[in-house]
């Protein structure tokens, strides 16, 4: 088979990401029944983490562990990456070593240049840029809870808060599922052209729409998901004074926010989340939100993505 890394959900198709998805919801439905199929025996997985994390290190060993495999947590300080060795050395190195390389890096970069020089898979576990595994989980999450009678190509997202890495992957993933994305955002905080440019050329192959607006309640008005995120990211902590005014209350997620959106819509989060900033705790722990479960969907993305 031909070498594939997962990098980004734009080097997939359509029809790619949704047999992704089938078997990732096959790997839950073995869960459920106690039934996890060992398919990994005794293969190994090296994960790389620059900065700390609670769900993509917990979902990705456990998920190895539970197929049959070995997972190695390596962070800084432990292995040399891109210090003393080069970063083509180390994927070199640990690509004779064990069978896969999952790595959380601060500059997306990095996780380019080890799937460049690696001759095993690579799974991209969140960059400056993007974060694959986290979309293709909340897309599997959407289907789930999806209004009764509405397809996927029907469902209307919005995000609301800064375009953050995140905010960069659900745009390109819905859009690429034909679904209808929206933005809400002060314009300083919206989306930068050439991401604008990747979710525009998806809707015209998909027949998704992309809206990028300031108005949040025109754009939560019509919503299925209300999806937020974090404010700030590491090496924003100096803006965090200008980014709290700039969001704060219009674009915190509350529950006067929640009543101007239909009522079936559902809020969403990809955690960690800095309650009582971008949402309060009365919307996070509300009967519409479906935070844990979307939390807990990372741990079957993460097998079915790795016996994929």
């Amino acid at each position: 088979m031909r070498l594939r890394h997962f990098v980004d959900t734009q080097d997939f198709s359509k029809q790619e990401l949704l047999d992704l998805i089938e078997l990732i919801r096959i790997m839950k439905e073995a869960d459920r029944q106690g039934a996890t199929p060992r398919l990994l025996q005794d293969a190994s997985l090296a994960m790389i983490f620059e900065e700390p994390s609670t769900r993509t290190r917990v979902s990705f060993e456990v998920g190895m562990t539970e197929l049959g495999g070995h997972a190695l947590y390596l962070k800084p300080g432990e292995i040399h990456l891109g210090e003393r060795e080069s970063l083509s050395d180390t994927a070199k190195v640990l690509s004779r070593m064990v069978d896969v390389i999952m790595a959380r890096t601060l500059k997306h970069e990095t996780i380019v240049g080890l799937a460049e020089a690696a001759t095993v898979p690579v799974i991209n576990g969140l960059t400056d840029y993007n974060h694959p595994t986290q979309v293709v989980c909340d897309v599997l999450t959407m289907m789930e809870h999806a209004p009764q009678g509405k397809g996927l190509e029907e469902l209307n997202v919005t995000f609301v808060g800064d375009a953050t890495n995140v905010l960069s992957s659900l745009m390109h993933i819905c859009t690429q599922m034909g679904m209808n994305f929206t933005h809400a955002a002060p314009q300083k905080y919206q989306p930068p052209a050439e991401w604008r440019a990747i979710a525009e050329e998806n809707c015209r192959a998909s027949g998704g729409t992309l809206t990028i607006t300031a108005d949040v309640v025109a754009a939560v008005r019509e919503a299925d998901f209300i999806y937020t995120d974090l404010w700030w990211w590491v090496g924003q902590e100096d803006e965090i004074p200008e980014r709290r005014a700039a969001f704060m209350p219009t674009y915190q997620v509350s529950m006067d926010l929640l009543s101007k959106a239909p009522a079936h819509c559902k809020a969403m989060h990809c955690l960690p989340a800095s309650r009582g900033v971008e949402a309060t705790d009365e919307v996070l722990d509300s009967p519409q939100s479906i935070i844990f479960g979307q939390a807990e969907n990372r741990l079957h993305t993460e097998k079915g993505l790795l016996v994929w």
